[in-house]
């Protein structure tokens, strides 16, 4: 793993607003490691204490309801910052982190970047502006699931995955996830979920093969109502 202060993940985050000597400080007591598909980064009611750095690879952040199911509220990818909750309150994590595939990660321990956070203004506030977009994106979720059908939240879901990741060589999408999974995001049964990616099958919109979803027509999902 690079040394932080050369890492060129950390300008997709706050960690950009670090100065070098706090970088090469934060390097020398950070631990790295590789996470395997399907491993938990962290679980709901955890104590983090630090923020993960993730140098490649997905993990999907959920929220388990009370009936059992999970919710998945956000996609986690490389250059992301897990945690950052962490170093403003002693709460424990509200929510799980698990990969979607083989990940790359950095662990940064909470105390020793509390110093960072209370002395180096540029990063206090660039911690904040996440946070703020995280409550954003949530805010965004609520209104969906409130205002949009199951087929226009799938679409949409799909597009995200689209412009957000791209594809894999054959044109699938390079994030691949179970039906369970497209299910938990849009927040319906999983049964649900595959009728509605078979009526997009149908339409011409997508085609499958397995896990593995390939876009059609792109506008075509933009357009579903």
């Amino acid at each position: 793993m690079s040394k932080c202060e050369q890492c060129i993940v950390k300008q997709f985050n706050s960690l950009k607003s670090l100065t070098k000597d706090e970088l090469v400080r934060i390097s020398g007591c950070k631990t790295s490691k590789i996470i395997k598909k399907g491993e938990v980064i962290f679980e709901e009611g955890d104590v983090v204490n630090g923020v993960f750095c993730i140098r490649d690879g997905v993990c999907k952040l959920s929220k388990l309801s009370a009936n059992g199911k999970d919710q998945i509220v956000k996609l986690v990818v490389k250059g992301d910052l897990l945690g950052q909750r962490s170093l403003v309150t002693d709460e424990t994590a509200n929510l799980s982190a698990v990969a979607l595939n083989d990940m790359e990660v950095c662990f940064i321990p909470k105390s020793e970047i509390i110093s960072d956070l209370q002395k180096n203004t540029n990063f206090t506030l660039d911690v904040l502006k996440d946070m703020a977009n995280d409550l954003r994106q949530a805010d965004d979720i609520i209104v969906n699931m409130a205002q949009k059908s199951v087929r226009q939240r799938l679409a949409e879901t799909l597009v995200y995955l689209y412009e957000s990741f791209g594809t894999n060589p054959d044109k699938t999408l390079s994030v691949i996830l179970s039906r369970e999974d497209y299910a938990n995001i849009v927040g319906t049964a999983v049964e649900s979920a595959i009728r509605v990616l078979s009526q997009f099958k149908k339409q011409g919109l997508i085609s499958t093969s397995g896990k593995k979803i390939k876009i059609e027509d792109l506008e075509g999902l933009k357009r579903v109502e």
